[in-house]
This record gives C-alpha cells, structure tokens and sequence, in this order.
C-alpha cells in the first residue's frame, strides 16, 4: 500500500508541474555560492529556501505555474550540521535553508513572476535595489521574439565607492545601495519621497545604473529594466561570462 501510494504521490507531483517553468541555477564563480529563494506571499519557496551550489556546478530547479518570488546569490556560509550558520553577504537568518526569509542587504536580487491570473506572459528583472554582492544575469531559454537578458555581469565590488562598500578583510565582497548606507527617505524612496516624481536616482544609482545598464538601481528605476517573456526554461547564472 505504501508503494502504490509514493507511486501516485509521484505521478501527481509530476503532473504538478508539467505547465511549470525550469530555472536553471548555473554557478560561475570561482568559490562557492548559496543560493536563497524566497516565494512571495501566497507561493512556496522551492527547496527549503536554499542550498549549496559549488564552483561550475549547476542545478534545476522546477517552478510551479504563477509562481512570484525572488533569488539571490550568497558567499562566504560556513553551517553546521544542522544548517545553523552564516554568511558573509546575503545571509538569511543564519541559516543554509532560509525557509521564507530574505536575504540581508546588500545582495544582487533576480525578481520573477511567472504568469498570473490574467496572464500568461512571465515577468522578471535583476535589482540592484538592495545593494550589489554577485554578477549575475537570467537568461531566457526559447520564448520567441522580444525577449530579453535581466542582469548586472559586471562585478560592482571592483569599483563600488569607499562609502559603500562591504569589507571581509581587505577584500570588498559587497556594495550598498545608498538606502541601506544614509538610511533616510530620500535615498529610501519612502515618506515624502515614495513616488516617481519625488524619488530621483542618487548619483550612487546612475553609476549602478550606467555599469549594469540591464538592472534596476532603484525604486523608481526605468521600466526597460523588467524583461518580458513565455519561455519553457531560464537560465540563472552568478559570475556569468562577459
């Protein structure tokens, strides 16, 4: 009985996701990264929220039809046994599995939705919002005519200013947005400033902006940053080539 039953459970977890999307999570980088994925409310955060993934290593993960949420790269974990830990950039409650939290700031953020209720097109953009911690680019795989590459393949940290950056060491390993750096409404785009005709681009944002033109640098950014698409797969790469 217990065999027939995984059988079914097997074929319906199959089916499930037979209309979904595959993301392709391709680690590029020299060291080994942890991605976080998060669902956004109402939606499932696929794997526990978070694994390992080594250097030149790759994983495919199956997304469910409308799923909403957001991935981001982390760097420099080290976890116990019991996946209690931390990292050094974009830690999500020191924890390897971050099971519905985000990941601190500043971090490199893919954004998605794939399809909605009135819908079927997917939505999805790389933020620069949060900060800049890892190159990284989305890249449709099939769709058709117009669609597009959402990323920032550049590394930020080489040439993030002295007030922005996020040290291990001597090494930069991350880059502030000016939100999280001045943490006043004006760079938060919030209070009287949490409108488009109030929240303008800081100078921070237009080097962000004018590096990784592909990337949203903030709140208020332009809309050909959001890339739109009806593609079966997508590819996920942190560290792409350039």
């Amino acid at each position: 009985m217990t065999s027939v039953l995984f059988f079914l459970l097997s074929i319906f977890f199959a089916l499930s996701f037979t209309d979904g999307t595959q993301l392709i999570i391709v680690n590029n980088c020299k060291e080994s990264i942890w991605p976080g994925i998060l669902g956004s409310a109402g939606h499932p955060s696929p794997v526990d929220g978070g694994f390992h993934l080594g250097s030149n290593e790759q994983v495919v993960l199956e997304i469910p039809e409308k799923w909403s949420g957001r991935l981001w790269g982390r760097q420099g974990c080290c976890f116990d046994q019991n996946g209690k830990g931390r990292c050094v950039t974009g830690d999500c409650a020191r924890q390897l599995h971050c099971q519905g939290t985000g990941g601190e700031p500043p971090a490199s953020v893919v954004e998605m939705t794939l399809g909605t209720s009135t819908s079927p097109l997917h939505y999805y953009d790389v933020s620069l919002v949060d900060g800049f911690n890892l190159p990284v680019s989305m890249v449709p795989v099939g769709g058709g005519v117009g669609c597009g590459i959402a990323g920032c393949e550049t590394d930020l940290n080489i040439c993030c200013p002295s007030a922005l950056e996020v040290k291990q060491g001597d090494k930069v390993v991350g880059c502030k947005s000016a939100c999280l750096a001045a943490k006043s409404p004006k760079y938060c785009c919030t209070g009287d400033y949490a409108t488009p005709q109030t929240c303008k681009a800081t100078v921070f944002a237009k080097l962000f902006k004018a590096i990784c033109p592909r990337a949203y640098s903030f709140a208020y950014d332009d809309s050909s940053s959001l890339r739109t698409c009806r593609a079966p797969r997508y590819v996920i790469t942190f560290c792409p080539p350039k």
